[in-house]
């Protein structure tokens, strides 16, 4: 069996292709959907899912995705029980898995206790928004490193040239882009300021791959993100169609209209 880490073996196969990531909230329009969203994105050729975990304090979400936490919580969604409906799916999921999380619950987890569960859940790396550098480097990663996990980073317009530089020397797997420094949420397209920080960050020759996320949500953003980085990320229209839809198939379905996109198949 193949041990490379499913996120590093996506961007070393992908050749010119396009990635599309999508996030959705676990618990979020119900308790026990997770199973089902996952292998119908998987079905429909996403190539990587952000799973977030519920939090009654998320900073950088916007009203959308903070909404869909309440609700998960009220759903009676914790990280345990993701852990579990991840790891019954296990065996079937073939694409990377990243958990989306604040550190304060991954800190009452306990940060091994973590990690060991991703492992067992099939989970490849995680994203932790308000995670300071320092502490990445010297609780985090010394961690996730042993279980072969990979933290992925967030850089904005504001992150300062060296910090980008250092982030990308002590991480792996991919750079994410957030394309603006406020909260998530969909937007109709991107100024000239974005698309010129997208191209100054390309100018870098960074080693990691890039994914471009917040904001995506028609064909003109998700373009200018593909143009500028290895795929994009999609978060709060998609989790706002679940909600409408309660269905994942026809939330993709209407995801992929909005962005102007054939049904995308596996290869």
């Amino acid at each position: 069996m193949d041990k490379t880490n499913k996120i590093n073996k996506l961007f070393a196969e992908r050749g010119d292709r396009k990635l599309l990531s999508l996030y959705f909230c676990a618990g979020c329009p119900t308790l026990d959907g997770t199973a089902d969203v996952i292998l119908t994105m998987q079905k429909r050729g996403i190539d990587m899912i952000e799973v977030g975990i519920p939090f009654s304090d998320p900073l950088a979400d916007g009203p959308v995705i903070q909404s869909a936490g309440t609700m998960a919580l009220k759903n009676g969604m914790t990280l345990k029980h993701i852990f579990e409906q991840l790891t019954a799916i296990k065996q079937e999921v073939t694409i990377p898995l990243v958990l989306m999380g604040y550190l304060n619950v991954i800190m009452h987890y306990g940060v091994e206790a973590f990690c060991k569960s991703c492992v067992e859940a099939g989970v490849s790396g995680m994203i932790i928004p308000d995670l300071p550098f320092d502490d990445y480097m010297k609780v985090v990663k010394p961690i996730a490193d042993c279980y072969d996990l990979r933290v992925i980073m967030m850089i904005t317009p504001e992150t300062s040239e060296e910090r980008i530089r250092f982030i990308d020397e002590h991480t792996d797997g991919f750079i994410y882009m957030v394309s603006s420094a406020s909260i998530t949420g969909a937007q109709q397209s991107f100024g000239d300021a974005k698309l010129e920080y997208f191209r100054h960050i390309n100018s870098m020759n960074l080693r990691n791959p890039r994914m471009i996320g917040f904001g995506i949500s028609n064909k003109q953003t998700l373009q200018s993100a593909q143009d500028n980085a290895a795929g994009a990320i999609i978060g709060s229209k998609f989790v706002t169609l679940l909600r409408e839809t309660k269905d994942p198939s026809l939330a993709l379905d209407k995801l992929f209209e909005a962005l102007d996109k054939v049904a995308l198949r596996r290869k």
